[in-house]
């Protein structure tokens, strides 16, 4: 997951209505500097959306968000999703989740599901939801406990929210879905979509956005 991640600090979270919005919005997150996109799992078109955009646009780095179950698992492999995105973890989607061999991402809240999540030598993780879970204060407390230990924090971050988390040490990449409004998507509204990416890439590169 670090090896894939590497060079990225924004990764957005993008949930797809209708197969047909896939690709044009994942060309402009990607024309716009944001080349990795988890799409979520939490509707029916969303298998279709990734294997869409693994087919055609292969600059893009898709992967599965809101993977629950390891039948989830399956699917996302199947799409031909590359990496694997959980809210939680359970003993049996880790499994499922690793013996796929595809990176993944476990969603985190507690020091005790860090300890789980390291015990599986996992190093980089999900803090989710962010906000509600404690935000910066809490990722500033886990840092001197988890020495070697990464997140993602998503959930509740918007383009501020996100300039403080990437001035974490310990926070080498944030997910949100700031820059993909729901209602942009269903309008078609690519200018604005293209801003708001731009916007959100330019926080990954340090620049005043």
């Amino acid at each position: 997951m670090h090896a894939l991640f590497r060079g990225v600090r924004v990764i957005p979270v993008v949930t797809i209505a209708r197969e047909e919005e896939a690709v044009p919005l994942a060309r402009v997150l990607s024309e716009s500097g944001l080349p990795v996109i988890e799409v979520a799992l939490r509707t029916p078109a969303a298998p279709a959306a990734i294997a869409a955009i693994a087919r055609q646009l292969p600059q893009v780095t898709v992967g599965a968000g809101t993977v629950e179950r390891p039948a989830d698992v399956a699917r996302a492999r199947e799409a031909g999703a590359r990496f694997l995105v959980s809210p939680g973890m359970t003993a049996e989607l880790a499994a499922a989740a690793l013996a796929s061999e595809l990176p993944y991402l476990p969603g985190v809240a507690t020091p005790s599901e860090v300890m789980k999540a390291r015990e599986l030598g996992i190093s980089l993780m999900k803090l989710f939801p962010a906000e509600a879970a404690g935000g910066v204060d809490l990722l500033a407390a886990l840092a001197p406990v988890f020495p070697g230990v990464a997140f993602c924090p998503t959930g509740g971050l918007d383009q501020e929210r996100a300039r403080r988390y990437l001035a974490l040490p310990n926070v080498p990449v944030v997910g949100g879905s700031w820059m993909v409004p729901r209602e942009a998507i269903a309008a078609g509204d690519w200018a604005r979509l293209r801003r708001l990416a731009a916007a959100a890439a330019a926080l990954g590169r340090g620049d005043a956005a």
